[in-house]
């Protein structure tokens, strides 16, 4: 189903809709601030570099505080013309003054789903908007996909809203057909590719139920979604694509770069199930070409998932990690199928789930048991770890200056991108997950916390 409205009637449409709009206040518009003003997607761009143009982040004082919103906030933080924009576990969308913090609008998008619906997970009371939405600057349209409670059903939802408004614009539901909604988790950032908008499925934390990973691909318009399915043979299941939380990669191309996790097959002897892969689509979401490592159906035993964000690097390579603690180093343009790696090197002694950020030929991975660098070069084919700082661990975000992470207790750190040391440190509130990445806009630097969105002042 699409919809079409306009700023004045949005609120007729929103009833319609189930929706509610509240507080339309759009005179509040930042001005730009050294480099661009924008952040409308997650990492900042089609590729997931995460690069801030800017020299650096003060980490000595907060420029401000939101108020406390209606649900726990799990994606990261988007910025365009002045309004920072998240979306929250109880189905509303939110934008924010960029300068001052302040509320211009919220749309409520429905009932979320009830934790109790589900067989497994972690994300309680309530499930809504998990992935971080997605924002289509020309048609000043913010894409997000919603987990609803529609009578007696828990649907899940794409829909679109003005920038401007929060007036609904686009609800198409995109559970896959014969899907049984409650298993799946909508937890990958969404992302733009050529008029449609990209995103990936994966299950609940624990893994219940019989799903399996998808990579969803549904036109900015409306219409039917293109999907790509892994584990899709008879009997098979699992094989998520949610990578940390961080978005499909699109390439100038429009090739889709994903990762998906642990499948059902545990057999070297196979068949082969496209899980824990490193996967380039086209956007028509057919498969170009795949890498999986030598023991991939040990790592499906063992949960030893690839779940980072695949890292395009400028010279032509790729890097990959997961779980397992291995990186590695991959051909963008022939991914060598099974054990078809240049190199690999053991860079973190935990998980690696997550966005990668990259500069360079260096990549900064998301340890959980702290941040890595590893630097890389495609002729000869290496990889070595560059520093292993043992402090912070979730997705990282660049400044000239910095790599800035949290850590689980939130805390913000800034670390020095040549050696990892900390420079300097942040006590936040508390967090609602372990999947959080810092936005930028309008000079600040913007984390999520539980509830709240706090703001820091760059330069």
């Amino acid at each position: 189903m699409r919809l079409r409205s306009v700023p004045r009637w949005g609120v007729v449409v929103a009833l319609v809709l189930g929706l509610s709009t509240l507080s339309l206040d759009t005179v509040e518009v930042a001005s730009a601030h050294g480099g661009p003003v924008e952040w409308t997607q997650y990492h900042g761009g089609a590729l997931s570099t995460g690069v801030i143009p800017v020299s650096g982040v003060s980490l000595k004082s907060l420029a401000w505080t939101s108020s406390p919103l209606d649900g726990d906030l799990f994606g990261q933080p988007l910025v365009f013309e002045g309004r920072v924009y998240v979306a929250t576990e109880n189905d509303s969308v939110y934008a924010l003054s960029s300068r001052t913090g302040r509320i211009l609008w919220r749309t409520h998008l429905g009932a979320p789903v009830a934790a109790s619906d589900l067989s497994c997970g972690d994300i309680t009371p309530t499930i809504g908007v998990t992935g971080t939405p997605v924002i289509d600057p020309v048609r000043h349209e913010l894409f997000a996909v919603a987990f609803l409670r529609v009578g007696t059903r828990d649907v899940h939802r794409l829909v679109g809203l003005s920038t401007t408004t929060g007036a609904p614009r686009l609800a198409v539901n995109v559970d896959p057909r014969g899907a049984l909604s409650t298993a799946l988790l909508q937890r990958t950032a969404l992302t733009l590719d050529r008029g449609s908008v990209v995103f990936g499925f994966g299950g609940n934390s624990g893994d219940c139920g019989p799903y399996r990973g998808r990579v969803v691909s549904v036109p900015e318009l409306g219409g039917a979604p293109r999907i790509f399915t892994i584990d899709a043979t008879a009997h098979q299941r699992e094989g998520a694509v949610w990578m940390g939380a961080a978005a499909p990669v699109v390439d100038a191309a429009g090739n889709i770069w994903v990762e998906s996790g642990n499948g059902s097959v545990t057999s070297p002897s196979g068949p082969y199930d496209r899980s824990d892969a490193v996967l380039e689509l086209s956007p028509r979401m057919t498969l170009r070409h795949f890498f999986a490592p030598t023991d991939w159906s040990a790592q499906n035993a063992a949960d030893a998932d690839l779940s980072t964000s695949p890292a395009l690097m400028n010279d032509g390579s790729v890097i990959a990690a997961g779980k397992a603690g291995v990186a590695y180093l991959l051909s963008r343009h022939h991914l060598g199928g099974i054990g078809g790696q240049l190199a690999q090197v053991s860079a973190c002694p935990g998980n690696m789930d997550g966005g990668i950020a990259t500069r360079g030929h260096v990549a900064y991975l998301p340890c959980l048991g702290g941040l890595v660098a590893v630097t890389e070069n495609l002729t000869p084919a290496t990889i070595r770890v560059l520093w292993s700082s043992g402090e912070g661990g979730d997705s990282p975000v660049l400044t000239d200056t910095q790599v800035l992470t949290l850590s689980g207790d939130g805390t913000l750190l800034a670390l020095n991108p040549t050696s990892g040391h900390v420079e300097s440190s942040l006590r936040l509130s508390r967090l609602a997950n372990h999947f959080p990445t810092p936005g930028f806009g309008d000079g600040h630097l913007l984390v999520a916390t539980a509830r709240s969105v706090v703001a820091l002042a760059t330069s």
